[in-house]
């Protein structure tokens, strides 16, 4: 029983690290979020426009890319493995609608990691798509907590 406690622990405790590095990249992405939001313009004469919104799509794929291939499945193996089936249900209930907010961001990101293209139609369109962004990611963040909440933080006295 000792061996299993310790296979846990060892198998789960790094959840737990790559939860804190995802919520980190999270913290990240909320300031790029406002930085840009802070912008009035896209345009070829403000080169430090373009590399701010460079910046924010490329960490808003990469914290999107580490919820899908880390996280929720770290999560989920977690889960599984100590039998919760109410975290299973859970979690398919939240993953396929957190799927559905991913593909708007992919959209954002598609649209403006390249500012360079379209300077005045991407300037009329930054300000409100930023703003449905922001109520995705609002609404994603909420759902991941709930993920987080449940499929981890119910297990951690098991992992400990």
């Amino acid at each position: 029983m000792l061996d299993n406690c310790k296979s846990a622990k060892e198998r789960w405790g790094g959840v737990h690290d790559i939860i804190d590095r995802w919520l980190h990249e999270r913290q990240e992405l909320i300031v790029l979020y406002c930085n840009v939001t802070g912008l009035e313009e896209i345009s070829s004469s403000n080169q430090t426009t373009a590399e701010k919104a460079q910046a924010f799509c490329q960490i808003l794929m990469d914290y999107h890319s580490a919820g899908h291939f880390e996280v929720y499945e770290q999560l989920i193996q977690e889960t599984q493995a100590f039998d919760d089936k109410d975290g299973i249900a859970l979690a398919k209930e939240l993953v396929p609608k957190i799927e559905e907010l991913t593909e708007y961001a992919v959209n954002f990101n598609d649209k403006y990691d390249h500012p360079e293209d379209d300077y005045e139609e991407l300037r009329q369109e930054l300000a409100e798509d930023l703003s449905k962004l922001g109520e995705v990611l609002e609404i994603r963040f909420e759902l991941e907590d709930r993920l987080i909440e449940h499929l981890h933080m119910a297990h951690k006295e098991l992992v400990a």
